[in-house]
């Protein structure tokens, strides 16, 4: 498939995220929300990030003012997300005689997104060595650089952080970090999607979707030892998932962050959690990563998927010499996989695709159809509890915002009921003619799970999405949206607060025409 990542500069999330101002949005009235004693027993916020105190220090400016020429100056860290308190190491190359380091934690900072954690250097810069490159996986690594230097992070608040490097030449990139908290009870926690990051990453000829010569000579396994070689080095946080992070934190929400690494490694990472929002781009996912994800909404943490395409590509993670799950597998074809035939449980085909197919959509919802479109997100149903304070009515169009992949409700696989549409918007993909669907399902558990549909979603928030899907016409309701959505989710089991009704175009049908074979 098409890669759709959003390789934008920060200064445009900068720009784009104070919506109406410093102010914080609103938040919804006059629903239930639940009380903080309805998640999962032990469930309380306790200790971890004070969201209110962190974002009334002051904020700072952590824009690039120039990138220059590639391998101008680039980075990468040995871990992808720490502790406070772990010491984590930091790989940089630049053609600059010395580069400074600035660490930025990003949040809503009275209207600015970043707060400067602190600096290193100057420190003397060098050229890396070159990489190497794995015959027959296509896999290159940079894990030969010598390390820059070493943080100290103990002051370190979690959150989601960039690294600037500025080099003495002027040329600047971004290394991102998540850094964690203590866990994950009563909070909702923000998962950094890095495996769909480094699934995009070409840093040194490769990626899983294509080598020099394109699709046939694709890396097999890409590592987290090397650099991001789009997304100004910050891959797909800067327009895919910063944008969220911005508003979570204006809304003083009890928030976690964490990355999908962390995920696979630790079946319990989300134990009392109240929600998880899968962000702009969530593709790549291993049979432990969609387990946690499944045993936490069986037992009542709302899931929120803001982008298409979410939990479709099967992989392996495995260790390089830096540390664990520092290799990503995905062969995409069954049939070349090294298990094919003999282990099938770890093969990386694609989730819907045999052997031991397994369709996002039991987890999700919907399921991923296609990609690229470009089509107007068109309202379903208006009287649904999250448009409630948007005016949006019955046939509203908002303007360019399905695309460039999308997901759509098909009762075809399996389905959870009950499961409504928000929105059902008419596309047209290679030729076919389509729907778009917004949809948001409740679990027996009481969970709530919802799935935008569109990989346009967080780019929404801070209209960073590009021509054709921008201004305050998209921008303001899909805030509001995303405001209640996050605010009643983090409250608790949404699905018992709003239970879903069996409302889909094709339920409507059948109560329409009795008996019409849908």
């Amino acid at each position: 498939m098409a890669a759709c990542v959003l390789a934008l500069s920060l200064l445009a999330v900068l720009a784009g995220c104070a919506v109406g101002g410093g102010s914080r949005p609103a938040r919804p009235t006059g629903q239930a929300t639940g009380a903080p004693g309805e998640a999962r027993p032990g469930a309380a916020a306790g200790s971890g990030l004070d969201v209110r105190a962190e974002n009334a220090r002051p904020g700072a400016e952590c824009g690039l003012s120039q990138l220059g020429p590639q391998h101008a100056v680039e980075g990468w860290t040995d871990r992808v997300s720490i502790r406070p308190g772990d010491p984590v190491r930091l790989f940089t190359s630049t053609t600059a005689p010395s580069l400074t380091v600035s660490v930025f934690r990003t949040g809503w900072y009275g209207g600015r997104t970043c707060r400067l954690i602190t600096t290193a250097g100057p420190l003397t810069g060098a050229v890396q060595a070159q990489p190497t490159h794995a015959a027959g996986t296509n896999t290159i690594s940079a894990a030969g650089w010598r390390p820059t230097t070493t943080f100290a992070t103990g002051t370190w608040p979690p959150g989601d952080y960039l690294m600037r490097l500025d080099a003495s030449d002027g040329n600047h990139r971004y290394v991102p970090l998540t850094v964690r908290g203590p866990g994950a009870a009563g909070r909702v926690v923000i998962l950094n999607a890095v495996t769909t990051w480094q699934a995009y990453n070409a840093w040194g000829g490769y990626s899983l979707y294509h080598g020099p010569r394109g699709f046939a000579d694709r890396a097999r396994i890409v590592s987290f030892d090397r650099p991001y070689d789009y997304g100004d080095g910050a891959a797909d946080f800067t327009g895919n998932e910063q944008p969220l992070v911005a508003l979570a934190e204006r809304l003083d929400l009890p928030v976690d962050y964490e990355t999908d690494v962390d995920l696979h490694a630790d079946p319990h990472l989300l134990d009392g959690a109240r929600a998880v929002i899968s962000l702009g781009h969530d593709e790549y996912y291993s049979p432990a990563m969609r387990a946690a994800l499944t045993a936490a909404r069986d037992h009542g943490t709302n899931l929120a998927f803001l982008g298409a395409n979410a939990v479709y590509r099967r992989i392996r993670l495995d260790a390089s010499p830096l540390g664990p799950n520092r290799l990503e597998t995905a062969y995409k074809v069954a049939q070349e996989d090294p298990f094919y035939g003999h282990d099938d449980a770890q093969i990386t085909a694609n989730w819907p695709s045999p052997p031991r197919a397994a369709p996002e959509s039991s987890l999700t919802g919907a399921m991923y159809q296609c990609n690229p479109v470009h089509g107007d997100m068109v309202v379903y149903r208006p009287q649904s509890w999250l448009l409630a304070g948007t005016g949006l009515t019955a046939g509203a169009r908002l303007p360019g915002l399905i695309g460039s992949e999308y997901d759509r409700v098909d009762t075809a696989y399996p389905t959870p009921r009950p499961i409504e549409v928000l929105a059902h918007s008419p596309i047209t993909c290679r030729g076919s003619a389509d729907h778009s669907d917004v949809s948001y399902y409740s679990a027996p558990s009481g969970a709530g799970v919802f799935d935008s549909g569109t990989s346009a979603w967080v780019c929404a928030l801070a209209d960073v999405c590009g021509p054709g899907a921008s201004g305050p016409a998209i921008q303001v309701p899909i805030t509001q949206i995303t405001t209640t959505l996050l605010t009643a989710f983090a409250a608790g089991p949404a699905g018992t607060a709003h239970p879903a009704g069996a409302a889909t175009p094709a339920d409507d049908r059948a109560v329409a025409a009795p008996g019409e074979n849908n």
